[in-house]
């Protein structure tokens, strides 16, 4: 019989998501590095330099907002406002996703880890572009998102209101099944209206 390791397999997953986080975000740095090594020398800017560099910046913007929304957070674990703002500019800039987010100065990291995965749920909504507000308040949470037009999968939104479809779930959307996963080792409830052009989510 196996070992009792103490964690479960959701402790498991985002204690995964952390060290992969961790371990691609040293050679990200090298990378950056390195170009900035480049520019001092004297190398002359250019297409290709010009693409590596946005590349690796697009990439570090994912890697930071996906170490919060797939790592592990502790229990008592905060984020700064501040921090999570720069997250959030960095993943929706260039991107058709505009998101206006509000909340007080320190959040709860558990907290901020379920809005990132709403934000990721409405992502593959929206493949249009939109408008996503997102306000953290004594009471809880409340994620809108607007846009002209929307893209809804009723298999995967169904698994925000507790049903599991008979579909596989395909790894680009793992995040439908985290979701209701993190609320309910929260103890919070998990509220979808999905109108013709807006979305809300509520926990």
């Amino acid at each position: 019989m196996p070992a009792d390791t103490g964690l479960h397999f959701t402790d498991l997953t985002a204690l995964l998501g952390s060290r992969i986080c961790h371990d691609l975000i040293s050679p990200l740095g090298a990378i950056s590095n390195g170009l900035e090594l480049l520019a001092m020398s004297g190398v002359a800017p250019g297409p290709e330099l010009s693409l590596i560099s946005q590349s690796v910046q697009s990439a570090n913007a994912r890697i930071r907002f996906f170490r919060v929304t797939f790592g592990a957070a502790s229990p008592g674990q905060t984020i700064g406002r501040v921090e999570v703002l720069g997250i959030v500019d960095d993943l929706a800039r260039g991107g058709r996703l505009k998101i206006d987010w509000q909340g007080p100065a320190d959040l709860a990291r558990a907290d901020v880890k379920m809005a990132f995965l709403a934000l990721l749920c409405l992502e593959t909504a929206m493949p249009y572009g939109g408008q996503v507000h997102v306000a953290a308040t004594p009471s809880g949470w409340m994620i809108e998102a607007a846009a002209e037009r929307l893209k809804i999968d009723p298999t995967l939104w169904d698994r925000l209101a507790g049903q599991v479809p008979a579909e596989p779930l395909a790894a680009a959307h793992i995040q439908f099944a985290l979701l209701p996963d993190e609320a309910r080792r929260l103890g919070r409830m998990l509220r979808v209206r999905v109108g013709e052009n807006r979305i809300a989510l509520e926990f």
